[in-house]
């Protein structure tokens, strides 16, 4: 076995999707100061069944997707350049809206909570938003976390599924998620990040739809057929 078979195998997969969600874990509950933090709890079961389940089927059914997915760092050398600053940005915004909410709502209590309705909302949201990723995921093996033409597995367009609704399922479930987060563990701080993030996704949004334009064979007749970019009769 070569090193790349190594670090792919499904034992060191596993490792790998157990030591990221254990990351996030903490990144949830060490700010809070403490462990039975029950919006954060139920968060962290509903993102480690979907992590574990998108694992299990794409280790047997898209094992090529899976590598894409477990990169550590979203960066390619075919990335393009603004995608590599955006990518910047939404990780150094992203981050803290994990750490500020247990910040905000428990060890300090910055703001205060929201309702618990919204709270229950926001956790049911992210569950469906999670589902609908799921979905997107089996739809489309060319979901790289940087903006690139795969062209070593020659990517054409993908117009089945939640594609046949918008051009980019994957920006829209991910824009609810980054409102839903914070909203779900009650830090009205950490909603203010929300707002930042959902701008830099539109903007890339906007910026990869150009490109696959441009640099994909069919996909401007697709958005002739497929009007709506994020959301169906908004955008």
């Amino acid at each position: 076995m070569n090193e790349r078979d190594l670090l792919h195998s499904p034992a060191v997969v596993w490792v790998r999707v157990v030591l990221r969600m254990t990351l996030f874990a903490l990144a949830l509950l060490w700010p809070a100061g403490r462990v039975f933090w029950w919006e954060a709890c139920v968060m962290v079961g509903l993102w480690t069944l979907f992590a574990f389940d998108a694992t299990r089927y794409l280790l047997h059914h898209d094992p090529a997707l899976l590598e894409e997915r477990l990169q550590l760092l979203p960066w390619a050398r075919e990335q393009k350049t603004w995608d590599k600053v955006i990518m910047l940005l939404l990780v150094i915004i992203g981050l803290p809206l994990y750490i500020l909410p247990g910040l905000d709502v428990v060890r300090y209590g910055w703001s205060e909570p929201l309702p618990l309705w919204i709270r229950i909302s926001a956790l049911l949201l992210q569950a469906l938003c999670l589902a609908g990723i799921g979905r997107v995921m089996r739809e489309n093996t060319y979901l790289a976390q940087v903006v690139k033409i795969d062209r070593e597995r020659n990517q054409h367009v993908v117009t089945t599924g939640p594609y046949a609704l918008v051009r980019h399922p994957m920006y829209s479930m991910i824009i609810l998620l980054v409102f839903a987060v914070p909203a779900s563990l009650g830090s009205r701080c950490a909603l203010l990040l929300s707002v930042f993030l959902a701008v830099l996704l539109v903007l890339r949004t906007r910026l990869e739809d150009r490109t696959l334009h441009d640099e994909l064979e069919g996909y401007a007749a697709y958005a002739q057929r497929t009007r709506y970019r994020l959301f169906p009769w908004v955008w």
